[in-house]
């Protein structure tokens, strides 16, 4: 009877474990809401290759074919010549977020294209010697041509920062004046346009809010647009924070004496428009007009000089 009993008792734990077993199991796969909707808003993770399969083709198959030709390029390069090309794409703006090594690469490719290219048009009818040259010379234009590229981006963004930096000063000054701090007036004028002046101020703000100071974020923007409008701009506004001028008053100065300083160039610029005319008038509507005025008489100017 003992041993019955005993034996009935451990059925019955079993049983009882067996249960609380299953039952732990199914509540343990019993999904989570908080993890359904997680899942409902969150694409579902793919492997490593369908995640590089996702990507572009530039960033599959270009962009290491051009990295591996920027390897062989920088051991050619020397530091001085890389910190250049490395300060010349930060002033242009870090076009297309390219680095020192992208750029050498698309360097090699357009100079290894070029001369590939010349050489095969003039292969064939040329002497081999010409092609030879033809296909160093063209390697080399391709070569410096990104160079001219870039010099033309930076160019055009300090143009733009030229033309917009009044335009931001005034919106500076109107914010400030309402009773925003500096910071705020910076924020604003992010909202109120985008371009290159708005998205230093942006990169500024990001700065300033991972612990960078003002002096040293606003320093920071002389370095990435080489303006001198904008140094004397941030140098003013430097000197106001150590001395505790009025923000205000500054802002309203430099608003001012950058709008006349704008107002002079399109003088100056409107001064030198005639004297760049006269080449294409010269070349190009000058003999149009003898044409059309002359043309007709010459017939007669012919047969009154006996010429026929």
């Amino acid at each position: 009877m003992d041993s019955s009993v005993i034996v009935l008792g451990a059925a019955s734990c079993s049983a009882v474990g067996v249960f609380c077993l299953l039952l732990g199991l199914v509540l343990l796969r019993k999904p989570d809401p908080v993890r359904e909707r997680m899942n409902e808003l969150l694409p579902a993770p793919h492997s490593l290759e369908e995640l590089e399969l996702q990507q572009p083709f530039s960033q599959r198959v270009v962009r290491p074919f051009i990295r591996g030709l920027a390897r062989l390029v920088l051991s050619r390069t020397p530091q001085s010549t890389l910190d250049n090309i490395r300060r010349d794409l930060l002033i242009a703006g870090s076009p297309g977020n390219l680095d020192v090594r992208d750029f050498l690469g698309i360097k090699g490719l357009c100079g290894l294209c070029c001369g590939a290219l010349t050489v095969f048009i003039l292969a064939g009818s040329q002497p081999t010697t010409f092609v030879a040259l033809g296909g160093c010379a063209a390697a080399f234009i391709g070569y410096v041509l990104p160079n001219l590229w870039l010099r033309g981006r930076i160019q055009a963004r300090q143009k733009e920062i030229q033309r917009t930096l009044p335009d931001a000063l005034d919106l500076l000054t109107i914010c400030v004046e309402a009773g925003l701090g500096f910071e705020g007036a910076m924020v604003r004028v992010t909202q109120k346009w985008k371009n290159s002046i708005a998205d230093e101020f942006a990169h500024a703000l990001a700065e300033m809010r991972m612990g960078v100071s003002r002096r040293d974020a606003l320093a920071a923007i002389v370095n990435r647009t080489d303006v001198s409008d904008v140094a004397t701009f941030i140098a003013a506004i430097v000197q106001a924070d150590q001395l505790g001028v009025s923000i205000a008053r500054v802002l309203h100065s430099q608003a001012a004496q950058m709008r006349t300083l704008r107002r002079l160039r399109a003088e100056e610029l409107a001064h030198k428009a005639p004297v760049k005319m006269i080449f294409p008038m010269i070349f190009l509507i000058f003999p149009a007009l003898y044409v059309m005025i002359l043309g007709p008489a010459v017939p007669a100017i012919i047969d009154g000089l006996g010429m026929k």
